[in-house]
């Protein structure tokens, strides 16, 4: 039986721009353990070269047929493409459904993209949990730009803006619930509005409301609204001029946008060491603290900090 290929190894392999080695990669990020945090620790000297961006709104408004067409206007200008597609899990498997995979077949046999349907298993936010080292992952590889799809809870999925450089919401006409998940905090996050399906009565309408309502944001940041017709390609060379502008505004920030990923990444690992402490102690102190707290004799938040004073 031959040995499993050495953590340097793969790392050579990914950064050389194998596929092979960097789906395999994937998989063993959204697994776990000590392997995937040895090679995510070695890949991280090999990233900031990417450009993120993030596609996300509510389901039907034409995503992932948007990010197609996006994908090949990308390929005409010369640029690698690696796609994180994140699906609904399978309540049977526990996989991805692998539906954008299917919208976006025509790229499949291009060397030049690189597309992975990855399962949420039930994460709030749109993502999964992976989603940051998966994104690392892609970005050693050399890829030019990384597309990030949530899985279009509406609500939800401002968690993409802590990962993309830039963040795309898309919207289309006649969806009054996506107008209102807007409203509830997805605007907020939006580096660009796009009004998709445009050829569709009452578009014109809609751009409308969104100018609108970008008025209102906190920041008072002038926020793009661009029009497409994503099965026609229409818009698409302005959704991509607009990105680019962007891009080119905020290049000094790629570093503090991946700093607040790790920021992050370093906080979801602290927060589950902290359950799996809390879970798994029994007896003493911490069974002292379950009653106290039960028994309303100390509050939630002081047996809290108790229990992570006497962490390990």
């Amino acid at each position: 039986m031959s040995k499993p290929p050495a953590p340097d190894d793969i790392i050579g392999r990914l950064a050389a721009g194998d596929v092979a080695t960097l789906a395999k990669c994937i998989t063993l990020m959204e697994s776990g353990g000590p392997t995937a945090d040895l090679i995510h620790r070695g890949v991280c000297a090999k990233v900031g070269h990417a450009a993120v961006i993030g596609f996300t709104g509510a389901p039907g408004v034409g995503k992932s047929t948007l990010i197609d067409t996006y994908i090949g206007a990308l390929r005409r200008r010369g640029h690698t493409v690696a796609v994180a597609a994140v699906d609904p899990s399978s309540p049977i498997s526990g996989g991805a459904v692998l539906g954008d995979r299917v919208r976006m077949r025509r790229h499949v046999e291009d060397p030049g993209v690189f597309i992975r349907s990855i399962a949420s298993r039930g994460h709030l936010g749109g993502l999964s949990e992976s989603i940051h080292r998966v994104v690392d992952l892609m970005d050693a590889t050399g890829r030019d730009f990384i597309i990030i799809e949530t899985v279009g809870t509406g609500q939800s999925e401002v968690e993409v803006a802590e990962i993309a450089d830039i963040c795309v919401v898309v919207n289309a006409p006649n969806m009054g619930d996506d107008v209102q998940a807007i409203k509830a905090g997805v605007l907020e996050i939006a580096d660009v509005l796009v009004v998709n399906k445009a050829d569709l009565p009452l578009a014109q309408r809609t751009t409308e409301q969104l100018r609108n309502m970008v008025k209102l944001r906190r920041d008072n940041q002038d926020v793009p609204v661009v029009e497409t017709v994503a099965t026609q390609e229409a818009g698409i060379e302005s959704l991509c001029s607009t990105v680019d502008a962007l891009l080119a505004a905020g290049a000094r920030d790629r570093k503090r946008n991946r700093e607040r990923r790790i920021r992050r990444l370093i906080a979801e690992s602290a927060g589950r060491m902290v359950h799996e402490y809390i879970s798994a102690a029994v007896g003493g102190e911490m069974a002292d603290l379950v009653k106290a707290a039960a028994s309303g004799e100390i509050a939630i938040t002081a047996a809290a900090r108790r229990a992570l004073k006497n962490m390990p």
